[in-house]
């Protein structure tokens, strides 16, 4: 059987590198043949598309064109391109999970199309309270997330980021600085990590926070099925808030690190998703 790990080309990071790397490992060590490829084009939409010779594909990149394209020709993609999709753009993801899974308020930005527009003196994201947070839609390790502490804050962001597409959200007091990071493989929870960052409000690893070991409750293995089933997931990483009553859904990412976490947990998420790759596919 032969696979192939598509990656983004500008990927330059170790930790960019791990992820396909351990893929490719522990795919190997269950027989199959696996080819790691830049996620480019091979020839043209209009008649000289080349098809991979592959069974199946793993996307590790977030542009789901090529992606698509491969599906069309009937190539097994894990995620497939739509959850790609949606998992890529914020506002999507919380729309596919409304009514389904608790998440904090979130109102949209309305979009601006002509650079130099003066941004309308109205705050409907007020009612959210201060401080609250502002999030463009696509971006990845907390780097495209904010904090408006008052409505200077919140309309020099609006500024900033009218001509991108972005949202706003309530701020949960109880639990800035700190979330749940939940690897699961085919809606299943198979490691979670409690992130803690006590120098910012976002928790992310790479922007200094710390993971510790968490234990997988039934809430948790309840809320993995529920988002992996509304975004057609095979393999994510889920982000959970803690609310007052619970948890609360912030993000769910289709190509989630998971160096990390395998090293706090020593899970070995590299070979689970290997495992069930193959399974899924051999028994289709």
């Amino acid at each position: 059987m032969k696979a192939i790990i598509l990656v983004n080309p500008y990927a330059c990071t170790e930790q960019e590198a791990y992820q396909p790397r351990r893929i490719a490992e522990e795919l190997g060590f269950l027989g199959v043949e696996v080819q790691i490829l830049k996620n480019a084009w091979q020839g043209d939409i209009g008649g000289g598309f080349q098809v991979p010779a592959c069974d199946f594909a793993v996307c590790l990149d977030k542009d789901k064109y090529f992606p698509r394209m491969l599906e069309a020709h009937g190539i097994r993609l894990f995620n497939c391109a739509r959850a790609v999709e949606l998992c890529d753009d914020k506002l999507l993801t919380m729309i596919a999970l409304e009514g389904k899974v608790p998440m904090p308020e979130t109102i949209p930005a309305p979009l601006c199309y002509k650079n130099g527009s003066e941004v309308e003196n109205e705050f409907p994201a007020e009612r959210l309270g201060y401080p609250l947070v502002v999030k463009e839609c696509y971006g990845s390790l907390g780097k495209q997330v904010y904090l408006a502490r008052d409505r200077e804050e919140l309309f020099s962001l609006q500024k900033k980021l009218c001509l991108r597409p972005h949202l706003y959200q309530k701020f949960i007091a109880e639990s800035a600085g700190r979330d749940l990071r939940v690897i699961a493989v085919g809606g299943e929870p198979i490691a979670a990590m409690r992130r803690i960052n006590e120098g910012d409000f976002r928790s992310n690893l790479a922007l200094g926070g710390r993971g510790e070991k968490a234990e997988i409750d039934g809430e948790i293995r309840t809320l993995c099925r529920v988002i992996t089933d509304a975004l057609g997931l095979d393999y994510c990483g889920i982000d959970l808030l803690f609310g007052r009553e619970g948890y609360l859904v912030c993000e769910v990412n289709s190509n989630a690190f998971f160096g990390g976490i395998e090293r706090v947990t020593h899970v070995n998420v590299a070979r689970i998703y290997a495992e069930y790759m193959l399974r899924t596919v051999t028994s289709t």
